[in-house]
């Protein structure tokens, strides 16, 4: 068993390599889609160059060829740009082992949804991860592939019917965080069985003395833009694990699909622009809406929306004292085992987010929280883990209306 404290401390520094590699590969990726959609022809430049872009930044100057195959003569020095990718998945892997499978109970189990065994979840997991990138590297093969537009939308169907599954085997915050880290899977397996490997045939046949087949780069090119497509997508998945209004509802799997279509489309607007193809100004209204769709999705079906109707909207300053002991008597009940100055719950060190719920005096501060995370929505306890029963909730939503019936 590890010590409470140095799991926390490996968690943080796990998520913190996770951020930084995601910067450094999400970085370089719109940096290179931005430069190939901005490359101009003109006259003089060598053959097989498609075209030339001037920069500037830090006080230089850079001048950008893009050879459409391959230059004539290799440099002695060629960077690749791939462990970005690698660094990103690997680190994105072991975040995803150490939170949602070493602590399943808390994270990804709902007993809920479907009582899963604590070994079970990583294959269920890694698995269907793993079955979804076959899946999509098949359709990517097929004839299909030849259409940008129809596979485009095989997938986002897919993506979606996937999402479901997750839905219907993992709690809400597990069943985002898997359908992110699906597509990430196959953004980053794009790099490391597509678009290298593509490159390094490029490579030999360079120094063979052979032509290399053009189709190598379109095939990269294919993968990279679905890359460039489905990056903001999935950094919206990989946070939503902070807010349970999107993961909560039961219209998730829709809300899914509206972050899809919002990343999408702004992407477009900016590779239009960046190519110099106009700026479709629509794009925004079209994200504008489709995030819109999202959080009505997310407010019309969140969990606490029925089951907890009817809890009082005001009453006398007695009765108001009277549905706030009930309800510290509930939270402290369900809550305070992790949410307290010593936590006794096995594997927490000090109280998750450092908010404390032991006192009245610290669960009337973080009222506006507790409405969020255990009425609107049941994401706290997490995956009920603690039992927290419906009467209880009613308990602390009555306590929160007639505490807004006195404001008003």
């Amino acid at each position: 068993m590890i010590d409470p404290q140095i799991s926390e401390w490996i968690s943080q520094l796990l998520r913190w390599l996770h951020v930084i590699t995601a910067i450094a590969w999400i970085g370089s990726s719109f940096y290179f889609i931005h430069l190939d959609l901005s490359l101009k022809k003109r006259e003089g430049l060598p053959a097989g160059v498609g075209g030339e872009a001037w920069q500037v930044h830090g006080g230089g100057f850079y001048n950008m060829r893009k050879y459409l195959v391959a230059p004539p003569e290799l440099p002695k020095e060629l960077t690749w740009f791939k462990w970005e990718s690698y660094s990103t998945w690997i680190t994105g892997f072991f975040l995803i082992v150490w939170v949602y499978y070493l602590h399943a109970d808390l994270y990804t189990v709902d007993p809920a949804v479907r009582a899963l065994a604590p070994w079970q979840v990583p294959l269920v997991g890694i698995g269907g991860i793993a079955l979804s990138w076959l899946v999509y590297e098949g359709l990517c093969r097929s004839p299909l592939g030849r259409n940008d537009v129809a596979l485009g939308a095989v997938l986002f169907v897919y993506i979606l019917l996937t999402a479901f599954v997750f839905t219907r085997l993992f709690s809400g915050r597990a069943a985002f965080l898997h359908t992110g880290a699906m597509i990430a899977t196959w953004m980053s397996a794009s790099v490391f069985f597509v678009i290298i490997p593509n490159q390094k045939k490029v490579v030999a046949d360079l120094i063979a003395g052979r032509s290399p087949d053009p189709a190598l780069g379109k095939q990269a090119k294919q993968r990279s833009t679905h890359n460039n497509y489905l990056t903001l997508p999935v950094l919206f998945l990989m946070l939503s694990n902070h807010y349970p209004l999107a993961w909560s509802s039961r219209y998730a799997v829709g809300i899914v699909g509206c972050v899809l279509v919002a990343g999408a489309v702004v992407r477009h607007f900016f590779n239009s622009r960046h190519a110099d193809k106009g700026s479709p100004w629509w794009t925004w209204a079209v994200a504008a809406g489709a995030i819109a769709l999202a959080i009505w999705l997310s407010i019309a079906g969140k969990p606490g929306s029925a089951n907890l109707a009817g809890a009082p909207a005001e009453g006398s300053p007695a009765a108001l004292a009277a549905a706030f002991d009930e309800a510290v008597l509930a939270i402290q009940s369900r809550c305070s085992m992790c949410h307290a100055a010593e936590p006794v719950w096995d594997g927490i060190a000090v109280a998750p987010k450092g908010i404390r719920l032991d006192t009245p005096e610290s669960i009337a501060r973080h009222a506006e929280l507790i409405r969020v995370q255990a009425v609107l929505t049941h994401a706290m306890p997490p995956n009920n883990i603690t039992e927290m029963t419906l009467d209880e909730r009613r308990a602390v939503a009555a306590w929160l209306a007639g505490k807004d019936a006195v404001l008003r």
